[in-house]
């Protein structure tokens, strides 16, 4: 906690004298508030406007949750297949990268017109910018487990399934919450596109409501809320980490 005051301090500073900046240029140089709102009131909204957006607030986290839990089992089982089976990972390893050159955006559409503008399109969106990052840190975890080690284990006379339990899972699990951390901040934003495109609540009706009235201060708002669902979500991955990976040495602490 001590070192993350320390370490806290000076971001927090840069961002208190950047709204500070952007306070007096709005007022000095005359900047109508639809073009670009001052700190101050886009906090008031944020403040006095609740009863505006929190009833978006809750379909978006019921996107997010849903859609990261599905993601990261999609993405942890498709994981270890390709990891266990390696004639399947050399044949759709290259096509998962491929994939991920497709803009969301653009798969959007079509998965509306499949499966209409009820929550599956929308969990799918998710889905597909959740799972990637999670199967190529999990792969990548598995390949660093040490092969000393491995081989020790075979000497020993170990399976395939004891190798896979005891030594690569367990060295895997750091790379697969970097992942999952990752997917984290996807979901939100995975979330708020697929809302772009049909929905009658949430962050992303809220935010192409407030743009097409003009309320600049709310589309702010909006980026607040998704900033501060997405970190919400990281703090809470990070606590889980913590409770799952104790043996991980600590910082600082490795070289002792």
């Amino acid at each position: 906690m001590k070192t993350l005051v320390e370490k806290g301090w000076r971001p927090t500073l840069v961002l208190v004298l950047l709204f500070i900046i952007w306070e007096f240029s709005v007022k000095i140089l005359e900047i109508e508030q639809w073009l670009l709102p001052a700190p101050s009131q886009i906090f008031n909204e944020l403040i006095h406007g609740t009863d505006v957006y929190l009833e978006h607030l809750w379909p978006t986290i019921q996107l997010c949750i849903i859609g990261l839990a599905i993601g990261c089992t999609v993405g942890i089982v498709t994981g270890i297949i390709l990891h266990i089976v390696p004639f399947l990972r050399q044949a759709f390893y290259p096509i998962l990268i491929i994939s991920q050159n497709i803009p969301t955006i653009v798969l959007a559409p079509l998965l509306v017109i499949w499966f209409g503008f009820g929550m599956l399109p929308k969990i799918f969106v998710i889905i597909l910018v959740c799972f990637f990052p999670i199967t190529i840190s999990l792969l990548d975890g598995f390949r660093q487990s040490d092969r000393d080690v491995m081989n020790y284990m075979k000497m020993a006379g170990a399976t395939k399934q004891q190798i896979f339990w005891k030594l690569e899972w367990p060295n895997a699990l750091p790379s697969l919450f970097s992942g999952i951390k990752i997917s984290a901040t996807y979901s939100v934003m995975g979330a708020v596109i697929s809302e772009w495109l049909g929905a009658s609540k949430g962050i992303g009706v809220y935010m192409q409501l407030s743009q097409s009235s003009f309320r600049t201060d709310r589309v702010f708002v909006a980026i607040i809320l998704i900033v501060i669902l997405s970190l919400l979500l990281l703090g809470l991955i990070m606590l889980l980490e913590k409770k799952m990976i104790r043996w991980r040495p600590k910082e600082g602490k490795s070289h002792e």
